[in-house]
């Protein structure tokens, strides 16, 4: 493997030592590995894809909101590794683009981008994206449902980050949305299966949580 991406994997190792949000080490291997299968498919360039899919969280505004605006983590692991500018400008360019924003929400401009966007939005669905939702919602001290508390649709960015809705809205807020926001047709398909292994989960917590059985 090439050292720079070694030394990242290290880097963000220790970065999210101690989180419990879901946005944690766990994570960002994940979105890694994705990452990597879909640039092979889509023949991006590897070492690109892989350095911004290990660095996309270590400045995102949910884990470290005094950097997010100048990438400064993401930056300074990047500089210390000797390269060049324009490839630092680059992975810099695609994590600006990877985040689920609401109605303000981009589609990235290169093959690279696409393949880090569309890794990071799978780690958010499935039997994974359920465990995931509900520990960013505890961590964060977020009911898990209330009925009376619609979900709201259409969100800005700026409504979206600001909302402290129930954790089970999430999934009508951004989860169920994702699928239809894939990139590549690889990843499109491995939403659709992970997208109603959710719709069933939904159902059943519904069924369960008025007392049924």
């Amino acid at each position: 493997m090439d050292l720079v991406v070694n030394n990242a994997i290290d880097y963000v190792r220790s970065f999210f030592e101690g989180d419990f949000t879901g946005h944690d080490f766990s994570h960002t291997m994940r979105v890694f590995s994705l990452a990597t299968k879909l640039a092979k498919i889509e023949n991006a360039q590897l070492q690109i894809v892989q350095l911004a899919a290990l660095l996309h969280d270590v400045d995102d505004r949910k884990v470290s909101p005094h950097t997010t605006e100048e990438l400064i983590n993401a930056r300074t692991f990047l500089k210390s590794q000797n390269l060049d500018e324009s490839v630092i400008e680059h992975i810099c360019h695609i994590i600006t683009q990877v985040s689920f924003k609401g109605k303000d929400s981009v589609t990235p401009d290169t093959i690279e981008g696409l393949c880090v966007q569309d890794a990071d939005r799978l780690d958010a669905l499935g039997a994974v994206g359920i465990a995931r939702a509900f520990a960013y919602g505890g961590a964060n001290h977020r009911v898990m449902y209330d009925p009376l508390v619609p979900p709201a649709v259409n969100m800005s960015e700026e409504e979206y980050f600001q909302s402290k809705s129930t954790t089970l809205n999430h999934f009508y807020e951004k989860l169920f949305l994702l699928k239809d926001m894939m990139n590549t047709s690889t990843a499109r398909s491995i939403a659709e299966e992970r997208e109603e292994y959710m719709k069933g989960f939904v159902e059943r917590f519904l069924f369960e949580w008025e007392g049924k059985f």
